[in-house]
């Protein structure tokens, strides 16, 4: 019988001191965890995208994954109840003269539950049809008792010119209708922690965010976003959702990953308060970085002005101004011609430009 492997990892006070520690086996990372007088070693490496399982925390006799919440038993490395089928390899531990050991030679088979892929995470592929506008109304309403919102008012005016004049098939989408979570901050642990599909959209089936992944990503040629003006910036809905966004940026930052490509996105802007330019420069910024393209003059706005703060004559204003309601319509215009030429050039370049842009490579470490 071959004899058995017994890596020596280190001096036993130095892992007491800790209830959870990281360390070195050869070339892949364990995690050494100290509780009621007893060692476990089990994989580093989560099974969900590789969190480090070292860097976590003990959550009774369960390691919780830094990234993502997983949790993994620290002394047989299988998952939490009911998902036991999820294990990381466990590795026999001793103590030898004050030193701890791990066995090296018959540690136990990582096993990951069989996932169905989520559905955004299928190839990004046009299908065949008429061009496809997609608008997003950012607007904060009880929709149990809806208001008039200026800025929705004019998205729909020009959906409706896109689907009855120009041909198009339209989509709205009201974050206020929609359910979904705020960015947790997971690119703030580490750039893979990140994501695509959202890793909250992975985790939760009940986080409502897919319909604007599903349109933004792989059903819309044209996006159309609106919102009304908040103290000099966009609606908090807007924010909250930008912010759930960047998980399509950061796949550029991380794996040159470009999701959108060969589509067009413009804007509706009004409110009581000024500040349009600084609205508008930040939205198209944004857009600009998750891959957008836009058409000439690629946003409408209105507002009255800082000292204009008389609502009922604004909504008023909006709701006679067939000057708005033209540009509305030209706007989808201007949009579904861009998207249409777009389309018809066909195949892009594939490889993003890096140098001087935001998120130029990163390296990143092998695991």
């Amino acid at each position: 019988m071959a004899e058995a492997k017994w890596q020596d990892l280190g001096r036993v006070e130095d892992f007491q001191r800790s209830e959870l520690t990281e360390a070195s086996l050869g070339r892949m990372k364990v995690a050494i965890s100290w509780r009621d007088g007893e060692f476990g070693v089990v994989s580093g490496s989560c099974n969900h995208a590789g969190g480090p399982l070292g860097k976590g925390r003990l959550d009774g006799d369960y390691i919780v994954c830094p990234w993502h919440n997983w949790k993994f038993h620290r002394l047989n490395g299988k998952g939490e109840p009911g998902f036991e089928e999820d294990r990381v390899p466990a590795y026999e531990v001793r103590v030898e003269k004050g030193r701890l050991l791990v066995r090296t030679d018959n540690c136990t088979a990582r096993q990951k539950k069989p996932h169905e892929p989520h559905p955004l995470s299928r190839p990004v592929k046009r299908a065949d049809g008429a061009v496809r506008v997609a608008g997003i109304s950012t607007t904060n309403m009880d929709e149990s008792n809806p208001r008039y919102s200026t800025s929705d008012a004019l998205l729909e005016v020009s959906l409706d010119h896109a689907r009855d004049a120009l041909g198009c098939e339209t989509r709205l989408i009201r974050l206020s209708g929609l359910k979904f979570r705020n960015c947790e901050g997971y690119y703030s642990k580490s750039a893979n922690a990140c994501t695509w599909p959202c890793s909250i959209t992975q985790m939760d089936a009940e986080d409502e965010l897919t319909e604007v992944y599903e349109a933004l990503v792989h059903w819309a040629d044209a996006v159309i976003v609106a919102t009304p003006i908040r103290w000099g910036v966009a609606s908090s809905l807007y924010f909250k959702m930008a912010e759930r966004l960047n998980c399509i940026q950061n796949q550029i930052t991380i794996r040159d990953n470009a999701l959108i490509r060969r589509k067009v996105a413009a804007f509706v802007i009004t409110g009581g308060q000024d500040n349009v330019q600084g609205v508008a420069g930040e939205m198209l910024c944004f857009f600009s970085e998750l891959g957008f393209c836009f058409p000439q003059f690629p946003y409408i706005a209105h507002s009255r002005g800082w000292s204009a703060e008389d609502m009922e004559k604004n909504v008023e204003y909006v709701m006679r101004s067939e000057e708005l309601r033209t540009g509305a319509m030209e706007l989808a215009g201007r949009a579904v011609d861009a998207a249409r030429q777009l389309i018809d050039r066909g195949r892009i370049v594939d490889r993003t430009a890096r140098g001087g842009r935001k998120a130029h490579h990163i390296e990143l470490r092998a695991r």
